[in-house]
């Protein structure tokens, strides 16, 4: 019998969907009113997403199942309830509140419906975390797809509607992949629950398995475009740096939803309870991983705008990501997540900062202030009095930036040095403390990667920063609300707190992967789950209706 808490699990799909039916009742002119209704869900999103950390936080590695229509798996629609659904929700829902409060000063206003597709989007994100087989994760991510469509067109100006249209177009692409892969998956094994899948996979006769790597190698092809992996990913910085702000932010989920599928899948599909297809995938995930890393930070050496190298930056975080799930060990994994929580919250803080930031400046004086840079000027200037009142504003901008300047590049002492010397640590020792395993060449062009993609951040930032903060052409200061620089400084505290309480979240996260490498307990408790008493199918479950079903 569940209690009330475990029916938790559904509230981060139903609460923003019906949050986003309610907000198409009310006409776009009552704004107040609707913006209301829109953070007071999303703030209620958020302490339920505390809940259910709080649920699968237990020495037992809890994994609960819920039962859509009280059907026992694998007839059932399932959501499933694990440390690692938890934490991507929740990390959705900081990102979405803080996004939603940016959002709030003037961009809900530029367009129709913001609100509505913005709680769509929570809610198939949320839903592609929570669910439990691939027919539902198909449903969830077109969800999030279809509403990401409008929310990227969000605003005016050719760019965006340029850089859109793109978007769609590639992810449309991506969906006809995530549907032919899932759809042979389907023929070989006959279901498409995931606990079942990872079930019947060993079972699947010799002269099938081919057809069922197939399917794997392109349903991982659909993820990896959503990724941002090279060579599928000259889409993402055009699209994210022409998103507005607060899109972008969210933005820096998405792009995890790939990341969260290739990992969880990979570890069930073709982990350790599959002796014959173990580790498939694994080297092309970590070799795109490093091309990704090395494509990013040229990126960011490249580009001039901050926006193009927050975009460059998101690939950056990726590649680490893909080549850590392509190590295949446990504790590379665990290393991995920390720093996905960290680049996620530290991305989405810096796109919301560069609209702050670029507020007032003038485009062509940005290309003058690099074409001086790139030639000098010879024109001789009549020498200044040193020194000048810098405004508050400016000061909170600057020290915001060089918080975010910090984080991006993992110096310390903020939580993305933690990340990269844990994840180094690691890679230098993937047998655990004590022994003498060598360092693979793969292994060691991995760390060269990291830390290059910290001196091209370290380069781009600081290039950035100089003329932005003190050799500004302009002079001009932003006039910026409270509400916006709320939302950026409560990220960049967030990733503080994630360095001070680096120990317990750190247990949480290893604890997490460990789950993930051994997955018969995610197995067993949702092909196990019990119907709830009291609670009836419309439907017979007699052996006979199951086989009809089925």
């Amino acid at each position: 019998m569940l209690n009330w808490q475990d029916h938790l699990i559904i509230a981060p799909v139903l609460l923003p969907l019906v949050t986003a039916a309610l907000l198409l009742l009310y006409d776009e002119r009552r704004r107040v009113l609707k913006s209301a209704i829109s953070i007071v869900a999303t703030f209620a999103l958020f302490v339920v997403a505390i809940m259910l950390v709080n649920m699968a936080n237990t020495p037992d590695d809890r994994v609960i199942p819920y039962l859509l229509g009280n059907w026992p798996a694998p007839y059932a629609i399932v959501l499933v309830l694990d440390r690692f659904s938890a934490m991507m929700v929740l990390l959705t829902s900081i990102l979405g509140l803080a996004a939603l409060c940016f959002s709030l000063a003037r961009w809900h206003k530029v367009g129709s419906h913001f609100h509505t597709l913005f709680q769509l989007l929570l809610m198939g994100l949320n839903g592609a975390f929570l669910t439990g087989d691939l027919f539902n994760l198909f449903v969830f991510f077109e969800v999030l797809l279809a509403a990401s469509y409008g929310l990227v067109l969000h605003g005016t100006g050719a760019t965006r509607v340029k850089a859109g249209l793109h978007y769609i177009a590639v992810n449309l692409a991506a969906s006809s992949l995530f549907l032919i892969g899932v759809s042979m998956i389907y023929g070989v094994t006959g279901t498409l629950n995931m606990a079942d899948l990872a079930q019947r996979i060993p079972e699947v006769p010799a002269e099938d398995l081919m057809f069922l790597q197939a399917g794997g190698a392109i349903l991982g092809t659909a993820f990896l475009v959503k990724a941002g992996a090279w060579p599928l990913n000259f889409w993402l910085p055009t699209t994210y740096t022409a998103a507005a702000a607060p899109v972008a932010a969210l933005f820096a989920i998405m792009s995890k939803v790939g990341i969260y599928v290739l990992l969880r899948l990979s570890l069930l599909f073709f982990g350790e309870l599959t002796p014959r297809t173990t580790g498939f995938g694994d080297a092309a995930l970590f070799y795109i991983g490093l091309a990704t890393i090395a494509f990013g930070l040229i990126g960011v050496l490249a580009s001039q705008a901050l926006g193009r190298i927050a975009g460059y930056s998101v690939l950056v975080s990726s590649g680490t990501l893909l080549a850590a799930i392509g190590t295949g060990n446990v504790a590379v994994t665990g290393s991995a997540l920390f720093y996905m929580v960290s680049s996620t919250l530290t991305i989405a803080a810096f796109f919301l900062l560069i609209e702050l930031v670029e507020r007032g400046q003038d485009a062509a004086a940005n290309v003058l202030a690099v074409t001086i840079e790139a030639y000098g000027d010879e024109e001789e200037e009549e020498e200044e009095e040193v020194g000048a009142v810098l405004p508050a504003t400016l000061a909170i901008l600057g020290a915001c930036f060089a918080v975010s300047a910090i984080l991006l590049i993992g110096l310390p002492p903020f939580s993305g040095f933690v990340a990269k010397i844990s994840l180094l640590s690691a890679l230098f020792n993937p047998a655990g403390m004590g022994t003498d395993t060598p360092i693979s060449t793969a292994s060691w062009v991995y760390v060269a990667l990291i830390i290059l993609s910290g001196v091209a951040a370290l380069i781009a930032m600081s290039r950035s920063g100089i003329r932005t903060f003190w050799a500004s052409m302009e002079g001009n200061v932003p006039r910026v609300l409270v509400i916006e620089l709320v939302p950026v400084a409560a990220l960049l505290f967030l990733c503080l707190a994630l360095t001070i309480q680096a120990a317990p979240v750190m247990r949480y996260l290893d604890a997490t992967a460990q789950a993930l490498h051994r997955p018969h307990n995610y197995i067993d408790h949702v092909l196990d789950a019990k119907r709830s008493a009291g609670f009836e199918p419309m439907i017979s479950t007699t052996p006979a209706a199951k086989g009809d079903a089925q």
